[in-house]
């Protein structure tokens, strides 16, 4: 048996569930051609109105009171887009991006969810319906098994998913593997040794045990102990900042590769910030520099094939316009989101913005929603994984013709 990166591999459930080896916060599945997609799924409803504040916005300093984001050019003020918008002070990497034309930036965007409840409305943001648990797949995995035969990817399986579940997201008729990062200590060569002659004698196991320790050396290629400087080190300082920066490393190891997965999901939580939220500093602050940073390790871990990727971040609703009794915001409505990378046609935000005024929220506390985010998602999997617009309407997104794809969100 060649040196691997030895990961443990025993509580991931290889063993006791004869070859399932499944992982919770990561998915990846060959896509078409050389395109990559990443999927970042921001668990908890983030702040669209702090990530990316509507300075230019009248109403946007009254409503938001000691949680607003000053305009660009103060102290600790908004990033600037354009004469209405800006980004969250922490989100420098975004903001190099957008000015490398490399982001798109789009706000009062919403699925089609118009309740509050966390549970129900990340079921409709990955499912592609318009009712949550209407659908027991998610629209990623229909549309990988909605690609034409002649672009889906060499192999028996069309992902593989790190974590210890895979997300309803990539749940469905579309084979998906899985890799998990470890929470025990690593195995010594002669247990490896030993489990691969152990299970010598059936085609089943000793298949599975080649598939998990091949994609462990993947995953774990160049990385070591000493790797918390830098991008990653900036992680330590959020909860589960270790493990995110291993999920980090995984995608773009995985996705670098010509033989690799062409598509990822893995997902961020912490977003819900009912209290304490913070303006430029703070909670939401550290969250969002925490995942400025992780993007910034993945764009240069990816090397050359950041150049044919694009990273689509989504969120399941917003928060309220004004904030709350204990400094923070609650559940609300429509938000931003964010597609990046190399392949896309950024320096825009794309918005019908509808006013803060009291006569333009929606039920007189939310932002209102003007873009659908199956909109978003259509033309991204259509432009950039070659998905056919009738899948699109139907399997992948059923019943939503009305829905059009957006255009032009990539590089020609």
């Amino acid at each position: 048996m060649s040196t691997i990166a030895r990961r443990t591999f025993l509580g991931t459930g290889l063993l006791a569930a004869g070859g399932a080896f499944l992982a919770p916060r990561l998915t990846f599945a060959a896509a078409a051609g050389d395109s990559r997609l990443i999927v970042v799924l921001m668990r908890g409803a983030l702040d669209g109105l702090a990530a990316v504040p509507p300075h230019g916005d009248h109403d946007y300093a009254g409503l938001r009171a000691e949680l607003a984001i000053a305009p660009p050019g103060g102290a600790n003020g908004a990033l600037p887009l354009d004469a209405l918008f800006g980004l969250h002070p922490k989100l420098d990497f975004l903001h190099e991006s957008y000015g490398a034309g490399e982001l798109t930036v789009f706000h009062a965007l919403a699925t089609a969810y118009r309740e509050r409840s966390h549970f129900d409305g990340q079921d409709v943001l990955e499912n592609g319906s318009a009712r949550a648990h209407a659908l027991q797949s998610g629209w990623l995995n229909r549309a990988l098994a909605a690609q034409p035969r002649e672009r889906r990817g060499p192999g028996r399986e069309l992902g593989v998913a790190l974590g210890q579940n895979v997300p309803l997201v990539m749940r469905g008729p579309a084979a998906v593997a899985s890799w998990s990062p470890s929470r025990l200590a690593a195995l010594d060569e002669d247990t490896l040794q030993r489990l691969a002659d152990l299970y010598a004698a059936d085609p089943l196991l000793s298949q599975r045990l080649a598939d998990a320790l091949a994609a462990d050396a993947i995953a774990t290629a160049g990385s070591s102990a000493s790797d918390g400087e830098g991008a990653d080190g900036m992680l330590a300082r959020d909860r589960g900042a270790a493990r995110y920066g291993e999920v980090i490393h995984a995608a773009a190891a995985f996705l670098a590769r010509d033989d690799g997965p062409r598509v990822a999901v893995f997902d961020t939580i912490g977003w819900d910030t009912h209290a304490n939220e913070g303006g430029a500093q703070g909670q939401l602050g550290a969250r969002l520099a925490a995942l400025d940073a992780g993007l910034r390790t993945l764009k240069a871990q990816l090397g050359p094939a950041w150049g044919r990727t694009a990273i689509v971040m989504l969120t399941e609703f917003g928060r309220t316009a004004a904030t709350n009794g204990t400094r923070g915001t609650d559940h609300g409505t429509a938000t931003a989101a964010f597609l990046l990378g190399g392949a896309v046609r950024g320096g825009r935000v794309v918005a019908d913005w509808p006013g803060l005024s009291s006569r333009a929220l929606y039920q007189q506390r939310d932002l209102a929603p003007t873009l659908d985010a199956r909109a978003l998602l259509k033309g991204v999997l259509h432009e950039h994984l070659g998905i056919p617009e009738r899948e699109l309407d139907s399997s992948v997104f059923p019943e939503s013709a009305a829905v059009r794809p957006l255009r032009d969100l990539f590089r020609a």
